[in-house]
């Protein structure tokens, strides 16, 4: 697959770009910075050098000193070179940093804190329907998810299929992370049947006989090495009952059926529903970061059961969204968003299903789900007719 153009704006100045393994952060920081000072801490050799002598990295600078940006990849390998960049920052005026990484573990606490907002937090997200154009496909991004490196590879499948084990390789077991590698992976195969839904680590904890502590323990593991993360539920002005439990996600449709076992036993229409969820909420979550975080994300659901997918509240914006797997609209599948409206009449509400036809019902509009997701462009408000 050629080079695509992604929506990731450049902030121009200092930054720190956190985003999965295999997003593309090196393509699009290759293509944008041609005069960059390139350091990658995935080679040993260097992180080596670094870690031993973070210093030296000043040494480097002064002796090329028409090289701008530096970048350096994969921070979160040697965190002690944040204060050298601290030092840079105050001394060097017009050097510009931009710091990667795959993991906000080691960064946590210390170093996005040691920078004291010196350089911006910002996101990079797998591939979204509006990048690809004419190339994406709906049936086979819920197959294989949206990773630039499991699209642009000559096996996919065999490539979605090594990344989770990447990650446990290089991240879980070099950074000794977890006493049992045995343990971790079961977990990650009981933790995907909660993809998409309310998280019970108590449950989780039985599944993969392990006590609770340590399943909550995986799950921060998780969402630091980005591959994770909740969906809390909205509460505002809330006049019912309301669930306090959020919502798990995996962050690509792709690497949740990777995980997720299926048998005979399972039901494939129920799968294919959630990696819609999910594909539709990643999708939500890149619109949101790239378009400069102007809104939150949210899902509603009441004591009684009622729910809807995904509130997208912000300034300008209160949407109500409802995902179904579906080529058919059914009005009992609109009891969640009219439950929505009836508590926020400014609301809109809006119904993403698998059927091809653009349908109002009432005052709720009914969108096909992949024409919707093309129409997803960072900066520009979800229009809802």
């Amino acid at each position: 697959m050629e080079i695509i153009k992604r929506f990731f704006q450049n902030p121009e100045e200092s930054f720190f770009l956190f985003g999965p393994r295999g997003t593309g952060k090196s393509t699009w920081l290759n293509m944008q910075f041609k005069n960059a000072l390139y350091i990658d801490l995935l080679s040993p050799e260097l992180f080596r050098t670094y870690s031993a002598r973070p210093e030296r990295l000043v040494d480097l600078i002064n002796g090329n000193p028409g090289k701008n940006p530096v970048i350096i990849d994969e921070i979160q390998k040697a965190p002690v070179l944040l204060d050298v960049v601290h030092q840079v920052l105050e001394n060097k005026r017009g050097k510009m940093f931009i710091l990667t990484g795959s993991s906000a573990r080691k960064l946590k606490r210390t170093g996005i804190d040691l920078l004291a907002g010196r350089a911006l937090l910002k996101t990079f997200h797998p591939f979204i329907a509006s990048e690809l154009g004419e190339r994406f496909d709906m049936d086979e991004s819920l197959q294989l998810g949206l990773l630039p490196l499991v699209l642009n590879s000559k096996n996919p499948e065999e490539v979605l299929n090594a990344y989770v084990s990447l990650y446990l390789r290089e991240e879980v077991q070099s950074e000794g992370l977890v006493r049992s590698i045995g343990n971790f992976s079961r977990f990650l195969e009981s933790i995907s049947f909660s993809h998409a839904g309310i998280l019970n680590t108590s449950e989780v904890a039985r599944e993969c006989q392990v006590g609770r502590k340590t399943v909550e323990g995986y799950i921060s593991i998780l969402e630091d090495l980005l591959l994770s993360f909740h969906l809390p539920v909205f509460t505002k002005k809330a006049k019912r009952h309301l669930i306090a439990h959020s919502k798990f996600y995996l962050f690509d449709a792709g690497v949740f059926r990777s995980l997720r076992p299926a048998g005979p036993l399972d039901n494939p229409h129920e799968i294919d529903g959630r990696a819609l969820e999910g594909l539709v909420l990643q999708h939500l979550r890149a619109w949101n970061a790239y378009s400069l975080n102007r809104n939150q994300l949210f899902f509603w659901r009441t004591k009684a059961g009622t729910e809807v997918d995904f509130v997208v509240y912000g300034p300008d914006i209160l949407l109500a969204i409802e995902v179904k797997n579906s080529k058919n609209v059914r009005i009992k599948d609109f009891k969640g968003l009219q439950a929505f409206k009836e508590d926020y009449p400014q609301a809109q509400a809006l119904f993403l299903y698998r059927g091809k036809e653009r349908l109002k019902k009432g005052e709720i509009l009914c969108t096909p789900c992949d024409e919707f997701l093309k129409a997803l462009l960072p900066g520009k408000p979800i229009e809802v007719f």
